[in-house]
């Protein structure tokens, strides 16, 4: 595997850790999704330049529109969630509760 293949993966494989271990609170896991979001745009930013090809060139922009799209909801939530919580703690947000 290539070093640039492997910090990616790394990277991605770390951020998925993150989100997995440190759930807590909900901005720390929205950190975790937009880094995710960033290491995958990355990676496919620089996949049409190592393969040379014009045709997937198009594919970070819509990812990146997507991930912008999924930061605006993600802070909507928390903002609506502090405001009717008083806190962004994930377990506040359990519709299970009474």
């Amino acid at each position: 595997m290539a070093p640039l293949h492997l910090s990616f993966f790394s990277t991605f494989t770390l951020s998925a850790l993150g989100l997995a271990f440190h759930r807590a609170h909900l901005i720390s896991a929205l950190l975790c999704l937009e880094s995710m979001m960033l290491s995958m745009y990355i990676a496919l930013s620089t996949w049409p330049i190592e393969n040379q090809t014009t045709l997937s060139a198009l594919m970070p922009v819509l990812m990146l529109s997507f991930s912008a799209c999924e930061a605006g909801t993600g802070l909507a939530t928390l903002v609506a969630s502090t405001r009717t919580h008083g806190s962004d703690h994930l377990h506040n947000l359990n519709l299970l509760q009474c």
